[in-house]
């Protein structure tokens, strides 16, 4: 008997009976905006202050956010704050606990690597080059002309872009225009395609010419000002959207499982909500190491690499009523879907029987599993 959904025989396509309002929001199902987690509302890491200081090596802070200092001489941190403007319920907070003038080639920078699959449409690198246009909002403790820049992964294309804030301690709405880049090499696979960066304080070395596309890497504008120049300044930063066009539109809202799916491609964090929670079931070899397979929730960018809290004293192998603190865990079979992993004791286990890995009676247990960029 054909099913009917609207007083007519046949299946047709149902109809909303509510009502909608001309200020409603839509999530998108199209990925109009290619930055993840551009509301700040992802943090998988459970990370309270990041600290950001002298490295060479990009620190993650919330999903898809990382950031870097390269100099002991200014330090300042990173944080998810639920400081918003309307519409929103997160930030990200950056505080300079260190001030510094940089020198040079120093520079204290915010960046999101958007991968090249989700930017391979822009065509930039050929004569087609898409124009786009981001947007973002800030609030921050200083005024004037702050510095950005977009760049490519051989970091040798970058567009520097200057924004302005006139009003302290005020969200502002920003939009900057850019068009596309016919030049270069532009990533189009599961590489770096496209970068972000957002200037805290950046030298002069690596600080271009704003508004035009320039063959090196700058992170930030010539003359922008130095946020890390002052000590206790406050820099919010929300609603980031890159999108094709050479407009602004209306940020892109998806469906929080979306959003957390598109970040779990690159981060997936298990663990550190119970103080027993179980990783996952599998089988000992021998008297000193338990495997287990882990379900990836999506499928990751790469084979990712482990991180973990402290072994010892977070992490444990549990067989019938035994249970055995670990001393190490490790991947032995690497896979972008289901990861073989194994955990280490120093010994007590029965080889071939069923166990678990879990948390040691600590809700700071966790195990990731990383592909970033």
């Amino acid at each position: 008997m054909p099913i009917t959904l609207d007083g007519t025989n046949g299946i047709t396509t149902p109809m909303y009976n509510g009502s909608i309002t001309a200020n409603a929001v839509t999530p998108s199902v199209n990925m109009k905006n290619r930055i993840i987690n551009g509301a700040m509302v992802i943090n998988q890491r459970a990370l309270g202050t990041t600290t950001i200081n002298s490295g060479s090596a990009w620190v993650y802070t919330i999903d898809r956010w990382s950031a870097i200092g390269e100099s002991a001489l200014g330090v300042f941190t990173l944080q998810q704050s639920s400081t918003a403007p309307t519409g929103f319920n997160n930030s990200l907070l950056a505080t300079v606990t260190t001030s510094t003038t940089p020198s040079s080639g120093n520079l204290y920078v915010i960046r999101q690597v958007i991968e090249g699959y989700n930017v391979a449409d822009l065509g930039w690198g050929t004569a087609n080059a898409k124009t786009v246009t981001l947007s973002f909002q800030v609030y921050s403790s200083l005024t004037g002309t702050f510095g950005g820049a977009i760049g490519n992964s051989a970091g040798n294309r970058s567009y520097p872009f200057t924004y302005t804030v006139s009003s302290a301690n005020t969200w502002t709405s920003v939009s900057v225009t850019i068009a596309g880049d016919t030049s270069g090499t532009w990533t189009t696979t599961n590489g770096g395609g496209l970068y972000v960066y957002y200037g805290l304080g950046v030298g002069s070395a690596s600080s271009g010419t704003a508004g035009a596309w320039a063959g090196a890497l700058y992170f930030s504008a010539t003359g922008a000002t130095n946020i890390m120049g002052t000590n206790g300044a406050t820099f919010y930063i929300t609603g980031v959207q890159l999108e094709v066009g050479s407009t602004a539109t209306s940020f892109d809202y998806r469906p929080i499982g979306t959003e957390l799916a598109l970040c779990q491609r690159y981060y997936v964090q298990f663990l550190g909500n119970n103080t027993y929670e179980t990783l996952a079931s599998g089988m000992s070899s021998t008297s000193q190491n338990g495997y287990v397979t882990v379900a990836l929730p999506v499928t990751m960018r790469a084979n990712p690499t482990l991180t973990y809290s402290t072994v010892s004293s977070t992490l444990r192998w549990t067989e019938l009523a035994n249970s055995f603190n670990g001393t190490a865990i490790a991947i032995d079979q690497a896979s972008t879907k289901t990861p073989f992993i194994y955990i280490t004791v120093a010994s007590g286990m029965t080889s071939y029987r069923a166990g678990f890995i879990t948390a040691n009676n600590s809700t700071s247990a966790y195990v990731g599993f990383s592909a970033e960029l």
